[in-house]
């Protein structure tokens, strides 16, 4: 049964970085099979918000290399992601579970250097609501 939860932990870890991955199939499958919703909705949530802290970090840090050659962003699209991001504000990172949008919201929130304890905050308070929401409406559903 930890075998489940730490699965659920690695997946939503997974999820959560620039790599292309889901982790709400495995929620729901884990909840169907009865595992304790508490603890998948800890699990899921946990490991999701570590990878958006990843994320965090190599923008924070990835400013470092700018100057390089091989850097993969121009200077442009270093700006338009400031604008973008600055017009919404630190609170679209309640929005970091998006799918798309959600990775490189946190990583532009670090290349932006938003406070990591507000960006921790943000970004745990709307994973949580989605993981909550989905054990929710599942277990309306069963």
């Amino acid at each position: 049964m930890l075998l489940g939860y730490f699965s659920l932990f690695a997946s939503g870890f997974i999820a959560a970085t620039l790599l292309p991955a889901s982790s709400e199939v495995l929620l729901l499958a884990l909840a169907q099979q009865g595992y304790k919703p508490l603890w998948l909705w800890l699990a899921a949530t946990c490991g999701n918000t570590l990878g958006s802290c990843v994320n965090w970090y190599l923008g924070k840090e990835l400013l470092r290399f700018q100057h390089k050659r091989w850097f993969p962003i121009s200077q442009a699209q270093l700006a338009k992601a400031e604008i973008q991001f600055n017009r919404y504000g630190s609170w679209s990172l309640l929005l970091a579970w998006l799918p798309i949008v959600g990775d490189p919201l946190t990583l532009v929130a670090g290349t932006l250097r938003v406070r990591f304890g507000l960006f921790l905050l943000l970004v745990t308070l709307g994973k949580g609501a989605r993981y909550a929401l989905l054990l929710f409406l599942a277990r309306q559903l069963w």
